[in-house]
């Protein structure tokens, strides 16, 4: 594509310094620039800047920043009739990092209507670098020993980058989702970045925001304290807060 020709490639010994994502093009909406590598330093500078990465396994690491941004605010996510009729009837349970990469590996697992996915190893590596360094977290959701849901991203100050999600029940990365944002919710996490929009994300509640005014909110997030990792010890706390929910019985 000439759009693609005229992208800005990476200062390899400068893993923070990214283009004004202000300055992503139109077609295709947010494509910012190529190459870099997948260090946790420049994924971490990526997500405090509003730059996420998104390639397939034959093309060069790709950086986007799309106008409209899809977000989720925390305190809104709220588990509907149908759902909870659902789970009622579940004898669920919610971990959280407790296993990160089988959720990633579960991500990556080829869908319906999806010829391939773009989390390929190098991406599913450099999420495990940044789970074991305290970055990267998931919600697990589980039918005794069966993971039947689940969620991971990263977190950046009090932003939530969500990164996929995934069901092998009905319901599974929906209670994930929820059980995320009241986690979060409960540490003043007002939104999880939930990237591009598609008609699913905003059936479950997503909102669209302009790039300009998501990404004054990232700069905003980014400077407050965040919570650092693991998270794992949280768990009993998060099971809690849904059973008081009626979420879990």
């Amino acid at each position: 594509m000439s759009a693609t020709l005229t992208l800005p490639l990476l200062d390899s010994t400068r893993p923070e310094r990214f283009p004004n994502p202000r300055g992503a093009l139109r077609d295709p909406n947010g494509l910012l620039a190529f190459g870099g590598d997948l260090s946790a330093r420049r994924l971490l500078a990526a997500y405090s800047q509003g730059i996420f990465p998104w390639f397939n396994e034959d093309e060069p690491i790709l950086w986007w920043s799309p106008d409209p941004r899809c977000v989720f605010h925390t305190g809104q996510l709220q588990a509907n009739r149908s759902l909870r009729r659902q789970l009622s009837r579940k004898q669920w349970h919610v971990t959280i990092d407790y296993a990160f990469r089988d959720v990633v590996l579960a991500c990556a697992e080829p869908r319906p209507g999806q010829l391939g996915t773009w989390i390929i190893p190098a991406m599913i590596q450099a999420y495990d670098t940044l789970h074991h360094s305290g970055h990267a977290h998931s919600i697990e959701v589980w039918e005794g020993e069966r993971l039947v849901g689940g969620i991971y991203g990263v977190a950046v100050g009090r932003l939530f980058c969500g990164e996929s999600m995934f069901s092998r029940e009905s319901g599974g990365s929906k209670l994930a989702l929820i059980a995320l944002a009241r986690l979060l919710r409960s540490w003043d996490f007002p939104l999880i970045d939930a990237q591009v929009t598609n008609p699913h994300l905003l059936s479950m509640g997503a909102v669209e925001y302009p790039r300009a005014q998501f990404l004054r909110m990232v700069a905003q997030l980014n400077h407050l304290p965040g919570q650092p990792g693991p998270w794992a010890m949280y768990t009993p706390h998060l099971t809690a807060m849904l059973m008081a929910d009626g979420l879990l019985q």
